[in-house]
């Protein structure tokens, strides 16, 4: 396709999650549409990302189920490990989405699939090789990527990272984890269930942004498993010693500690994919974080959009799909649509999961001052909960003293289904008696979320003054 020019109404550059829900969309609007992507079809969400990370969490949580089966009655000899085959099942998982993600099926609907590397050359053009693309409306969706630590002599070991982890053929001996957020904890558990040995290494706090209470109680689970988590870890080096083995040098107060393993898996954040797209030529505002956005997901050239991980906000592949129909109703529909992340979800699909909607708890009291009412909810007081035997977790929601629910955090069996609930909730702006007033299905794990929400009424509803009411309505006979 070298030479040709295309005039489009939308230009979409990468066909990860967040593209390729905007290039359907467009497409299937009656937009022309073009849509770039240099590597793989479906970006780091398909290929090395969400859907490889939660096969591998699968394989893992197989083999925990049958160590597990005891409890019920039910004994099996000890699970042996196939990792070639592990890896087989994650490549599997892959190749049965991948359709949906393909060429095939974008210019079924109508797509122009152009591959190669986007460059923009003016403030309405990009170059694709020879082939220059004229539209509208560009969208740059070109995602992110490892971000890679300076840590000394990184460079000089081999290492892992999510775009590498899937391709491994062997089940490290002991694997290293630098980093403790999201991605680092799922491969650490991961890793963990099928047979590693695990070390955790963080410079602050594990999974920072969740509920500490509820983190707590996924690192007491965490290290139940035999995973050794060191938080505030200062890493000083990386070094490979004469047998080959890895190891992580930590500066210690008393002094340096040598932490040696197999395999080293670097988990330390994400960087977006600035690299190679001429943005300084198109007038687009960008900075170490991502391109710069506002509220409508526009840059600072007006015809330009940015969306997913390259637009430097919350990094997750539903964000992605509800950036993708911002801007379609933005740019197609002329309409003024902002993003809005209140009632925005997350979910660390460890066992058990652990999902956050809205504030924490620290965040709701620093917002509202003393303005907050905490709601718990144990699962082992949930009837499901006891009869699966998965106790282990806890219902959070923070509200107002009026009801107005501020967010809710879940660690338990299912969290990332269980959340849900109070997501809708807060989208729409619910009090919390809409919760507790539901009808909720007996025996299910939701009626722990029915009784976390009942709770805000048990004290008044079981205070002195409904006493005293009940027992003067009492004599009326």
């Amino acid at each position: 396709m070298s030479n040709m020019v295309f005039d489009v109404d939308i230009c979409v550059i990468g066909a990860g999650s967040a593209g390729l829900s905007v290039a359907a969309g467009s497409a299937q609007l009656g937009a022309s549409t073009v849509l770039v992507e240099r590597g793989r079809m479906g970006g780091d969400c398909l290929n090395t990302g969400c859907v490889p990370s939660k096969a591998l969490l699968a394989a893992g949580k197989a083999a925990r189920r049958r160590r597990d089966a005891a409890p019920f009655g039910v004994t099996y000899a000890p699970p042996g490990v196939d990792f070639p085959a592990v890896q087989r099942h994650v490549q599997e998982v892959i190749a049965a989405i991948a359709p949906n993600d393909s060429v095939e099926r974008f210019e079924g609907l109508g797509v122009r699939v152009v591959k190669g590397s986007a460059r923009f050359t003016g403030p309405r053009e990009v170059a694709v090789g020879g082939t220059r693309i004229r539209a509208r409306r560009f969208v740059v969706a070109t995602g992110s990527s490892a971000a890679v630590p300076p840590v000394p002599g990184l460079d000089q070991v081999p290492f892992l990272t999510n775009e590498t982890l899937f391709e491994n053929p062997e089940l490290p001996r002991h694997l290293l984890v630098i980093g403790g957020g999201p991605i680092g904890i799922e491969m650490a558990q991961a890793h963990r269930a099928l047979g590693a040995e695990v070390t955790v290494l963080e410079a602050a706090r594990i999974l920072p942004k969740d509920d500490p209470e509820l983190v707590a109680l996924l690192r007491q689970r965490l290290e139940t498993d035999g995973i050794a988590i060191r938080e505030g870890a200062r890493l000083a080096r990386v070094e490979l010693g004469v047998d080959g083995e890895l190891a992580a040098v930590l500066d210690t107060e008393h002094g340096e500690e040598r932490v040696a393993g197999s395999h080293l898996l670097v988990a330390a954040g994400r960087r977006p994919n600035l690299v190679g797209l001429g943005l300084e030529a198109a007038g687009i505002a960008h900075g170490p974080r991502g391109i710069t956005v506002d509220a409508r997901l526009r840059t600072s050239n007006r015809r330009v959009f940015a969306i997913g991980d390259v637009a430097g906000g919350p990094q997750f592949t539903h964000v992605a799909g509800y950036h993708a129909g911002i801007v379609i109703r933005n740019a197609l529909f002329l309409l003024p649509a902002r993003v809005d992340y209140r009632a925005m979800p997350w979910v660390t699909y460890t066992e058990p999961e652990l999902a956050q909607v809205g504030l924490t708890e620290a965040a709701a009291r620093t917002a509202h001052v003393e303005d907050v009412v905490v709601l718990r909810w144990p699962f082992q007081e949930n009837d499901r909960a006891q009869a699966e035997r998965e106790t282990f977790g806890l219902v959070k929601a923070v509200t107002t003293r009026s009801g107005r629910i501020l967010g809710a955090s879940i660690l338990g069996a299912g969290a990332g289904e269980l959340i849900q609930v109070w997501v809708l909730a807060i989208g729409q702006g619910l009090n919390i008696k809409a919760l507790a007033g539901m009808i909720a299905p007996y025996p299910t794990l939701g009626e722990a979320s029915k009784r976390a929400a009942g709770s805000f009424f048990t004290p008044k509803l079981f205070g002195e003054r409904t006493r005293r009411l009940v027992h003067r309505l009492a004599r009326l006979g």
